[in-house]
């Protein structure tokens, strides 16, 4: 059977990729290995976080749907970093596991042009006369044709599992990795590594002393991930807080020749940021605990993770361990936890719209381009979804810069510096995070999803409301003016005068002072905040503008694909294999890749600013 359009994996970057081609008018087909895991949470049963949840809220506005799915199934919801400013802000919930992975096959099961199909593929159909895909092969020998393939295979690819001496072929415990397409992307050509990620053990609630531990409740107010929901009204659960001690370190030290991590059996660079508790007892020497949050799977399961625990020591040395934490002295492990290791392709093997560079048409995403997370790998599988629907259309790739999105980021980390452990999304990578803050994401992005088509009317009129109320109430700022009979705080008493929009900006006075003074400026929360944010901050962000237009002449500048930087006279040795090997779309592009000099930006702009050496570009922003 022929398609226009096939997904490969039915984890969190299959799922946006078949939703974007197939709403996009698309035939498309997605193969997975078992259609009852799509959307599986495999480790931690939570979506957001710092930056991750500021993807969760991009990919919203862009038509995604990850952020309706968490809204759905959430059980817990916390803004992480509240203490501190706006750019460093993010939502976080805990997801019912079950129910998360229900509604997402559900959301795909329901979608008009798309198809699902359980099997595992193994091989292409390629034109190598054009150097293009044209389908894919099963292991059960059935070949389906398309145009355009979005390859996400997670952990599966060559994916092996380790607790202690135990070993399986597996990309999750008790599901089967995939074989066949690893010897198919070595054969033509794409560079290849191993990359190792982990899960702790999950244990029974029952056995749990919650009296020895610290409870962490949710947020009362809830923001919804997704634009299209108003308020959520959600029963929430408890997560809970104990620590590692001096015992449980000792244990750990005791068996560290038994961990496959340590022993040498796993090859494979795990998550820096992510650390299994082998990794933190050995690399913080210093510390003499470490939090480990008891968070539950859901409203229907008794199972409970333990985020900060991940290992792959044997079963036996992890059931010592856990008991030896206050809290959980009698608790009973339901699964182990452990480490899998799995093929990835260097995403320097990428253009920016995620296409591969040696095969036409294929598109790569999330953990298969060294990513780590599920909203990482949510972003790029929407990202190669637009993009592999744009080719269908012959139209341009659509590209996110850094300044406009944290997808941008991280597509641009992933492509231009490639990456040699798992890539994980963090505030700190985005040079202009302030512009960044997740509630302004609609605002950066709901545009571009409107006119792709993947965002409807509905949605569009309610963001133009919003954005339209948000001014509305900034001009109602600008016209009052502060009167000796408004003031009832001391505190207030300087200000007399000056109009509220300027009183706003003072870091003591807040906006439901000023509201108590005119309730006419009174809005929705989430109205509300956006102009309290944006008032307060409009010195910084304003500067940020004003670097980012500076830096934007840099994106102006396209260069050519495929293109010989050997002929350049005035490049540096590495400048020139470095362009020859990611082939930057731009100048700015070009000065991020790692070790190339400013001369060596200097000498292409004059190069390619030089009528003599005009060349047609392929490749536009």
């Amino acid at each position: 059977m022929d398609f226009e359009a096939i997904v490969i994996g039915g984890g969190h970057a299959g799922i946006e990729a078949a939703l974007a081609l197939s709403r996009l008018n698309f035939k498309t087909l997605m193969i997975t290995q078992n259609l009852d895991t799509i959307g599986k949470l495999s480790c931690n049963p939570a979506i957001g976080g710092l930056a991750k949840g500021n993807m969760v809220r991009e990919i919203d506005a862009l038509g995604g749907e990850m952020g309706r799915i968490i809204d759905f199934s959430m059980i817990q919801f916390r803004v992480l970093n509240k203490s501190r400013g706006p750019a460093v802000q993010a939502p976080r919930a805990q997801a019912d596991k079950l129910m998360y992975q229900t509604k997402a096959k559900e959301t795909l099961e329901r979608q008009d042009n798309l198809d699902l199909f359980q099997d595992t593929v193994v091989d292409f159909l390629l034109n190598s006369m054009r150097n293009e895909i044209e389908g894919v092969v099963t292991e059960r020998g059935n070949k389906f044709r398309a145009s355009v393939v979005v390859l996400t295979t997670g952990t599966f690819l060559r994916g092996k599992i380790f607790i202690g001496e135990y070993r399986a072929n597996m990309g999750r415990l008790a599901e089967f990795s995939a074989y066949g397409l690893d010897k198919t992307l070595l054969s033509l050509g794409f560079e290849m590594g191993r990359l190792k990620t982990g899960t702790p053990a999950r244990i029974h609630r029952k056995s749990v002393d919650f009296s020895k531990t610290e409870v962490q409740f949710g947020d009362s107010d809830i923001i919804p991930f997704s634009f299209s929901n108003g308020k959520l009204d959600k029963s929430q659960l408890s997560c809970y807080v104990t620590y590692t001690n001096k015992r449980t370190h000792e244990i750990i030290s005791e068996n560290m020749h038994l961990s496959p991590l340590y022993s040498g059996e796993i090859v494979g660079n795990g998550p820096r940021y992510c650390p299994s508790i082998e990794d933190k007892i050995v690399k913080f020497k210093d510390k003499d605990r470490h939090q480990i949050f008891i968070e539950p799977e859901g409203f229907n399961t008794e199972e409970m993770y333990l985020n900060g625990l991940s290992s792959s020591l044997p079963e036996n040395v992890q059931q010592k361990l856990i008991n030896s934490i206050e809290g959980l002295e009698n608790a009973v492990i339901t699964r182990p936890g452990y480490a899998v290791e799995y093929d990835y392709i260097n995403p320097i093997e990428l253009y920016p719209n995620l296409e591969s560079k040696r095969v036409k048409g294929l598109f790569i995403a999330g953990q298969t381009n060294g990513s780590s997370g599920y909203e990482e790998a949510a972003a790029q599988g929407l990202m190669a979804g637009i993009n592999a629907a744009l080719r269908l259309q012959n139209k341009k790739p659509m590209i996110l810069t850094r300044t406009s999105s944290y997808i941008g980021v991280l597509i641009d980390d992933l492509v231009t510096k490639g990456t040699k452990e798992p890539y994980r999304m963090f505030t700190s990578r985005a040079e202009h995070r302030l512009n960044l803050r997740h509630d302004t994401s609609d605002k950066r992005l709901i545009k571009i999803g409107y006119d792709l088509g993947l965002v409807d009317e509905e949605r569009y009129s309610r963001y133009l409301f919003k954005k339209r109320r948000v001014e509305e109430i900034k001009e109602l700022l600008r016209q009052r003016r502060l009167s000796l009979k408004d003031v009832a705080d001391e505190q207030l008493k300087k200000h007399v005068s000056k109009d509220f929009y300027h009183i706003l900006k003072d870091p003591s006075v807040s906006l439901d002072n000023l509201i108590k003074i005119d309730p006419s400026l009174n809005d929705s929360k989430v109205i509300l905040e956006q102009v309290e944010l944006d008032v307060k901050y409009e010195g910084y962000i304003n500067r940020q503008k004003d670097l980012i237009k500076k830096l934007h002449n840099l994106e102006l500048v396209k260069l050519p694909f495929d293109f010989n930087y050997e002929i350049i006279e005035g490049l540096s040795r590495e400048a020139r294999e470095k362009f020859s090997k990611v082939q930057p779309a731009t100048l700015a592009q070009a000065s991020r890749i790692p070790g190339i000099r400013n001369t060596d930006i200097t000498v292409l702009f004059i190069y390619f600013s030089n009528p003599k050496n005009k060349v047609v570009l392929n490749f536009s922003l």
